[in-house]
């Protein structure tokens, strides 16, 4: 791949979904059905004590990062919105949180977004560039290429009523990107990955993944469903072929 082309990330976060066997079999699904995802990297978030039986398949909640590389685990996501306003996490645990992981070897997706209420009193920006702030604060220039960033915003999560749209997710990224190049330089900045992850599924899944600067998706819901997954999957790869053909 071109070095200015970067790679397209899937990401699927279970959550607190699946049991044994739906974790067993979800998994083995969405493995048999990868063989079209050249150049894109698809990450499995499966509940915590699923990880080793998806793990045998495949290859976020209370356990140490030591315990999670050594059940062969390569990725984990912080700062996720459920546990910033649900369990209370502040920014300052938060960058406890992804300077810990990075230290033990694992590579941190971490979250940022805001709330409805924040969005509509126009406070996107200023959300954004504290989270960012705060939350890669004292992350090494070696560890940077273990930290992809997801931007999340809340208020477009799970509600019927308020979507976001691909252009205002290309909007945010292009904030994030420009306080990234603030905090690490312009160079990191255009290397780090930028996903997004807002009730993504196959039918817009294309319109995300073609905006400029969005590298990937995060995927709730439609990760729990091997077809689905996997078509945004195809998505992905479409979209990478073409930007490709374009570089």
């Amino acid at each position: 791949m071109r070095p200015h082309v970067r790679q397209k990330f899937v990401v699927g976060n279970w959550k607190m979904h699946t049991t044994t066997v739906e974790a067993q079999q979800l998994a083995r699904g969405v493995v048999d059905g990868l063989a079209a995802a050249d150049h894109v990297t698809v990450i499995l978030c499966p509940p915590f004590p699923y990880l080793a039986l998806v793990g045998d398949s495949a290859f976020t909640g209370e356990v140490s990062p030591t315990m999670l590389r050594d059940l062969g685990c390569e990725y984990v996501i912080l700062g996720h919105s459920e546990r910033r306003h649900k369990l209370g996490e502040s920014e300052q645990f938060i960058n406890r949180k992804v300077v810990c992981a990075l230290a033990a070897g694992l590579d941190v997706i971490l979250c940022v977004g805001e709330t409805l209420e924040q969005r509509e009193s126009k406070q996107t920006e200023a959300v954004l560039d504290r989270q960012l702030s705060t939350g890669i604060a004292g992350v090494s220039g070696d560890d940077l290429s273990h930290l992809s960033i997801a931007y999340e915003p809340v208020w477009a999560i799970g509600n019927d009523e308020h979507h976001a749209t691909p252009k205002q997710a290309h909007d945010a990224h292009l904030l994030i990107r420009r306080k990234l190049s603030e905090i690490c330089g312009e160079t990191w900045a255009h290397k780090m990955t930028i996903q997004y992850g807002g009730s993504v599924e196959p039918k817009n899944a294309a319109a995300f993944l073609g905006q400029p600067g969005i590298d990937g998706v995060l995927i709730g819901g439609a990760s729990l469903k091997a077809d689905e997954f996997l078509a945004i999957t195809k998505a992905a790869a479409s979209e990478i072929r073409a930007e490709m053909q374009l570089a």
